[in-house]
């Protein structure tokens, strides 16, 4: 990719790290926001089985933004990311979400059912949904700050040596 000024090396982009920094970020905000939306929208609670308390949730969002974080960061190891790893990171990080949530209703509760009823009312209720298009979203925010090839604004007199 050539650079406008070709005194100028063409930008690098924006590091892995502030990139995956935004990204997880962006995720965390996009899927509280989406969850608590959705919560007002249905006029019904997340995970409504009562005496549950809110460890399955909060054990299952912190294992979901691990997974976002570890498979986004993998992507954007590359010099130029992909934006097809976005599925990738995106169905990870929903499905980290399910097993997380089912593995502490499991251990909360001793009951195979409950904890599989409570993954399938995520799944049939939207939340999965909610998690999954906020990681997509975020995915591809993170990938496309990663590949930009910004520069810094500049007058056309900035930087002559010549003077």
């Amino acid at each position: 990719m050539s650079s406008s000024d070709p005194r100028r090396p063409p930008s690098a982009g924006v590091s892995a790290v502030l990139a995956l920094v935004m990204a997880v970020i962006s995720f965390f905000a996009l899927a509280v926001f989406g969850l608590g939306a959705l919560s007002i929208t249905t006029d019904a609670d997340i995970i409504s089985i009562q005496g549950l308390g809110q460890a399955p949730g909060a054990v299952g969002m912190l294992f979901g933004v691990i997974a976002f974080a570890a498979t986004l960061g993998l992507a954007l190891r590359a010099g130029h990311p992909s934006f097809l790893s976005v599925p990738v990171v995106a169905l990870s990080t929903a499905l980290v979400h399910l097993l997380a949530v089912w593995v502490a209703v499991l251990l909360s509760t001793n009951d195979l059912i409950v904890a599989t009823a409570v993954v399938g009312d995520l799944v049939r209720g939207g939340p999965s949904l909610v998690l999954l298009a906020a990681a997509a979203v975020a995915a591809w925010g993170g990938i496309a700050l990663r590949r930009t090839r910004a520069q810094h604004p500049h007058w056309p007199w900035e930087g002559d040596d010549a003077e």
